[in-house]
């Protein structure tokens, strides 16, 4: 596996709770990535523990929402993984900075293999969670890994469909498509000539004054002390341009239809993207998937406020579908 050089301080953006043990942790994906994760493990805990592996949003680290979701998890008593993604954070990979529906979908599936050969978890008790753009990823890990017993996704974005069809679909036909495509295969071969990757910048900064509410959302999380995370990318200079080529041209949630185990979607009422997670759950099939919308709550708040975030209601989910 690669050596990567992992931070030993605290240096996440919410405070370390006195009710868990942690620790980091590296483990590797099937395309033979290595990737850094935070393990959180309920302080005094004996036996085989069901367990957590946890990821997004997308252009996030684990030391945001990914962790505080993990270690408010292990608080409940789980074994928790909060992980970067394959050439995000403190994982490796290069070139850095890129994002793939397929390689992104393989990190949870990943992180299900290397908590089912631990000590100290239930194999056949694991689960994922995914946030906003990792939402969709884990979605898609649930519909082709049966060993992932139930999913929750919160504040879930496609990221295929946003961007293939632009938000709200007001870019969906082929002729945005194509114009999309020529502007990124330009951006490919600048890239190629220059021996570098162009960023597309993380959240606008300074913020305009007639910025749109969810740019306002991102930024209030992202680049201020709430969020900001010098190894965000939102935080700071963003993704590769060219990312959105792949995602452009396969859809993650073409099987969604097809998955057995129990999904619960959470998600904002106000929020810009709460059509993600509506439109989902209506292809979603079985009596063991729901759809939980938060009154009043936008975008972000499920990043982090734990007066919002409904960890009592994933708790229970995740005992009844894990055992």
């Amino acid at each position: 596996m690669e050596q990567l050089n992992l931070t030993q301080e605290w240096d996440k953006v919410f405070p370390q709770s006195e009710k868990v043990d942690h620790c980091k942790v590296t483990f590797h994906n099937r395309y033979g990535i290595t990737l850094a994760a935070d393990m959180y493990v309920p302080k005094n805990a004996e036996g085989k523990l069901p367990a957590l592996a946890v990821s997004g949003p997308f252009g996030a680290v684990k030391e945001q929402s990914s962790g505080l979701y993990a270690q408010k998890m292990a608080e409940l008593g789980f074994l928790t993984l909060a992980f970067d993604p394959s050439y995000t954070g403190e994982s490796g990979g290069t070139p850095r900075y890129v994002a793939s529906p397929d390689i992104n979908t393989e990190d949870f599936c990943a992180a299900v293999d290397f908590l089912s050969v631990q000590d100290n978890v239930d194999p056949e008790k694991i689960g994922i969670i995914g946030i906003c753009g990792w939402g969709g990823m884990a979605l898609n890990a649930a519909a082709n890994d049966t060993r992932i017993k139930a999913t929750v996704a919160s504040t879930m974005y496609d990221m295929t469909r946003v961007s293939a069809k632009g938000y709200f679909d007001a870019e969906d036909s082929e002729e945005a498509r194509y114009e999309k495509r020529k502007a990124l295969n330009a951006q490919r071969t600048a890239d190629y000539k220059s021996g570098t990757y162009a960023r597309a910048g993380g959240v606008v900064d300074p913020l305009p004054e007639d910025a749109p509410f969810f740019v306002k959302d991102y930024y209030d999380y992202y680049k201020t002390s709430r969020g900001y995370h010098a190894r965000s990318l939102n935080s700071n200079q963003g993704w590769n341009v060219t990312s959105s080529l792949s995602f452009m041209n396969m859809p993650i949630l073409q099987y969604s239809h097809e998955i057995r185990s129990a999904v619960l979607l959470i998600h904002g009422e106000k929020a810009h993207s709460c059509y993600f997670s509506r439109d989902a759950f209506e292809k979603l099939a079985g009596d063991n998937k729901e759809l939980l919308i938060i009154p009043g709550a936008v975008h972000t708040d499920l990043y982090d406020r734990l007066d919002v975030i409904p960890f009592d209601k994933m708790e229970a989910f995740f005992r009844q579908y894990m055992g």
